[in-house]
């Protein structure tokens, strides 16, 4: 029989399958002698359907005549090796997959050889084959409508009683294997699309309705394990956890999809169903309890682990009872939810324990980076008390406090998330507008927008009444609809938060959060990267005139502001003033777009990973020009951040490039151009004039000593150390052989050999403007620059000195121009004054062991 198998046939014809039907039926028993042959005629029978149903249907007709359905379902009974069920489901999948005839599905479907198959005891026990079963049901899904429905379910009195298809697919939703668990929710979001009133029905009674409630707490699951690597990455930054954290977020994110599209198929009480799980799983018992800054240490999840969460709800989930009950339980006291929560998890600790900065300087009370001078005079025009700002340890009334909290005394991650979740609530569009007015978080222009149409409909038309934020009318409204919000939460969770204080507004809180806002501006141990983050949200909820905006805010800002143009002006005299001006021009640009986006700058998943480190941790000293650097970089960031929130605040519109001065013309008398340099400055084997150049030996190699010619010379904002060589031919003229950067150069006279000067070389780029050499997640991606020192031997004591000055007077010309380009912007209105920072000659050769910049 096996022997004329081999026969010289047309493979793609019918009689070929005949011939392989033929065979099939002989087969009695499928042992290792003849599992080969049934597994080729499955797989043959599966190519020659799928070929008659694109070219001829009579192959299907002779599939249907002879019944073949049914011997597959035989052969499955008789078999004894995996493989053989494996190569059936794989057969029929490719059959169900590929077939376009409705006829033909309409038959595969129409008998119960098909739901023989989807009960079958598989032995689940080989994955291999819990995959080809999977994926066998899946393509079954594929073809369902309101028609092939049917043929799954049986009825009884118009209501479904059984649906193989789904409760099987089911049993394996949280399998181990993510192949598996996608492949599984695909399928049940095809049959929930179906819209089959009956099936919908069924999926939502029980016992079927508990699919539901173990997806989220399947969910609830992940969350708390993407807590446990956050936890263990903020305790041990240099733990290599990021791979592990990354994969969790893209899970979490994937299911948050997954039950934003099974709500989205419109299975009436779903929408409800899941909202009550999230709240009565998750979010109630342990997201919010963990929000308060004195968390207990048996709190489940952490604070930063809870506000990534929260947002990631917010942004996927879209259901609007969902965010407005989320919204109102912000105004609930955390002991509200902690004596609600009865699953805790053991030896928990904490994101984050927190202590308040302890100052230097005994004359500077400092919280957290923020002057309590600049505090209070933060509250004095305002609702909030400076005491209430800078406490920490005590519990604060509302999570809404304790968000605003993290802002004003949190460290970075912490303002990172709480400013992440206010954000995420602002572009909430399922968040009635009222929560976002209870919060203080409605821009002002959409309120003066819902205050004009109800002028325009006649529900206040009197003018005095239509911008008065305070109106008693707006706070009954206000009022009002958020105790509906609060006691739904009590009817429904039972969460008991006592109503706002009586005469409390809208307008209240917004000014108590741009208060905040302008605090945090204020503190000087927070990163640049999530200044920024604030400045977007300040922008969104900003005035567009200064009658709008709280004089006190403004006068805070310019003095943070001033704060900051010091610190810009050292820079001018720092390590790398000659990179100042375009950096600066480059921060402003993409500062302006952060600023104009429609999202803050960072991503809510940021929060979870401890911030950039320096390029230079543990690997440079504190001395290195990389990270002085670093912090001039971190300096611009922070001075255009407030340098445009000043222009938003007072309504101007913001240029594309900030006002900085025209590069001035190279001076006749200057060095640069005795020595024949152009503004494109020096270039090695260029020739120039040795004028002023003195004669030095350096050597770069252990006994290899070379004689050059030194010069110190600056052009525009530029400067360089120059080493020529001399032309014996031409007297005076030299070949430049090594060019340095000037700035950063740290000029000292040896102590025991005054005719040596030392310098230190910085490198002429910053490791921190190539992205290719960026952080990611605290991991440098290439090695860390290093300084170069030389020292220079000089003929004499008055050689040593003049090429001392030399560089000082050099270095002071490129430094006042630095200066010169950046003054317009400095003096803001022209309020500020500009201090004169520079190093005149006779002070540097007096202390000549004192590098002259700022690192």
């Amino acid at each position: 029989m096996w022997s004329s198998l081999w026969r010289s046939r047309d493979r793609f014809s019918l009689d070929e399958l005949r011939y392989l039907i033929d065979q099939l039926q002989k087969v009695q028993i499928v042992n290792n002698v003849n599992k080969d042959f049934v597994i080729e005629a499955l797989r043959s029978i599966s190519e020659l359907i799928t070929y008659g149903d694109q070219h001829d249907s009579n192959y299907f007709e002779f599939f249907m005549e002879r019944q073949v359905m049914g011997e597959f379902v035989r052969i499955l009974k008789v078999s004894r090796t995996v493989s053989v069920s494996r190569q059936l489901l794989q057969t029929m999948s490719i059959m169900i997959q590929n077939l376009k005839s409705e006829h033909a599905i309409y038959y595969l479907f129409s008998n119960e050889h098909i739901n023989f198959l989807i009960t079958y005891a598989f032995d689940f026990k080989n994955e291999e084959l819990l995959s080809y079963y999977i994926s066998f049901l899946r393509a079954i899904s594929v073809k369902l409508d309101k028609n092939t429905i049917s043929l799954f379910v049986k009825t009884q009195n118009e209501e479904v009683v059984s649906f193989p298809l789904y409760v099987e697919a089911i049993r394996f939703a949280f399998h181990e294997e993510n192949m598996i668990r996608t492949a599984v929710r695909a399928l049940t979001l095809n049959v929930y699309h179906v819209g089959d009133e009956s099936v919908n029905r069924f999926v939502v009674k029980a016992p079927h309705a508990d699919y539901f409630s173990n997806l989220l707490t399947y969910f609830r699951k992940q969350c708390i394990d993407l807590n446990g690597l956050v936890s263990e990455t903020l305790k041990n930054p240099d733990s290599d956890t990021t791979t592990a954290i990354l994969a969790a977020v893209d899970e979490i994110e994937d299911d948050l999809y997954y039950i934003s599209d099974v709500i989205s198929a419109g299975i009436p009480d779903v929408g409800r169903l899941i909202t009550d799980k999230i709240m009565q799983l998750l979010i109630l018992p342990l997201l919010l309890p963990s929000l308060q800054l004195d968390a207990a240490n048996d709190i489940q999840i952490g604070a930063i682990t809870s506000l990534y969460l929260l947002c990631c709800i917010l942004r996927i989930v879209k259901i609007k009872d969902l965010a407005n009950t989320i919204a109102a339980a912000l105004f609930c006291s955390p002991e509200a939810f902690i004596a609600d929560s009865e699953t805790k998890l053991n030896g928990y600790v904490p994101d984050h324990v927190h202590e308040i900065q302890q100052p230097e300087n005994e004359n500077v009370i400092e919280v957290n980076g923020c002057s309590k001078q600049i505090m209070q005079s933060l509250s004095s025009s305002s609702q909030v008390r400076t005491e209430d700002i800078i406490s920490k340890g005590v519990s604060h009334s509302t999570l809404r406090d304790a968000l605003l909290s993290y802002i004003t005394v949190g460290d970075d991650l912490q303002v990172l998330g709480s400013l992440s979740m206010l954000a995420t609530l602002l572009q909430t569009k399922e968040l009635d507008e009222i929560m976002l007015d209870a919060l203080g978080i409605l821009p002002q222009r959409k309120q003066h927008k819902k205050l004009l149409l109800q002028a325009l409909v006649g529900e206040d038309s009197r003018e005095d009444q239509l911008f008065s934020l305070g109106s008693s009318s707006i706070r009954d409204e206000f009022n009002c609809e958020l105790d509906g919000h609060l006691q739904t939460l009590k009817d429904q969770y039972g969460v008991a938060c006592s109503s706002l204080e009586l005469g409390t507004t809208p307008s209240a809180h917004r000014f108590q959060v741009l208060h905040t806002l302008v605090s945090l501006f204020c503190r000087s141990n927070i990163s640049p990267e999530t200044l920024w983050d604030g400045g977007w949200l300040f922008r969104q909820l900003l005035p567009y005139s200064e009658a709008e905006f709280n004089s006190q805010h403004l006068k805070l800002l310019k003095d943070s502001y001033k704060n900051c143009t010091c610190d810009l002006l050292e820079e001018t005299r720092g390590t790398w003033p000659d990179l100042l001006v375009s950096i600066l021009r480059d921060e402003w640009k993409k500062c302006k777009r952060a600023m104009e986006a429609s999202s803050p700058p960072k991503e809510p998943k940021c929060i979870l990973f401890p911030l950039e480190k320096s390029s230079a941790d543990d690997v440079l000293p504190s001395e290195s020009s990389i990270i002085s650097g670093e912090k001039m970089c971190k300096v611009v960031k922070v001075f255009v951040l407030l340098h445009q929130l000043h222009i938003f605040s007072l309504g101007r519109a913001l240029p594309d490039q900030p006002p900085t001065c025209l590069p001035s013309d190279i001076p006749e008398n200057s060095r640069a151009r005795t020595a024949g340099l152009d503004a494109s400055g020096p270039k090695l084997g260029a020739e120039l004039r040795l004028v002023d150049a003195v004669p030095c030996r350096i050597a770069f190699e252990r006994g290899k000593e070379r004689h050059f010619c030194f010069l110190a010379i600056s052009v525009g904002t530029s400067g360089w150390i120059l080493l020529a060589e001399e032309l014996p031919l031409k007297k005076h003229y030299g070949i430049i052989r090594i060019v340095a950067p000037l700035a950063g150069s740290n000029p000292t006279i040896d102590e025991k050999h005054s005719r040596w000067l030392h310098l230190r070389i910085r490198p002429s780029t910053l490791p921190v403007l190539d992205p290719a050499k960026s952080i990611t997640h605290g991991k440098a991606k290439t090695k860390a620059l290093v300084d170069g020192r030389w020292t220079l031997a000089f003929r004499d004591d008055e050689s040593c000195k003049t090429a001392l000055s030399m560089i000082i007077e050099e270095f002071d010309l490129q430094s006042s121009e630095v200066k010169r380009r950046l003054n317009s912007l400095l003096n803001i209105e022209g309020s500020i004054d500009v201090p004169d920072t520079s190093l005149q000659p006779s002070e540097a050769s007096s202390s000549t062991q004192t590098p002259s910049n700022s690192s």
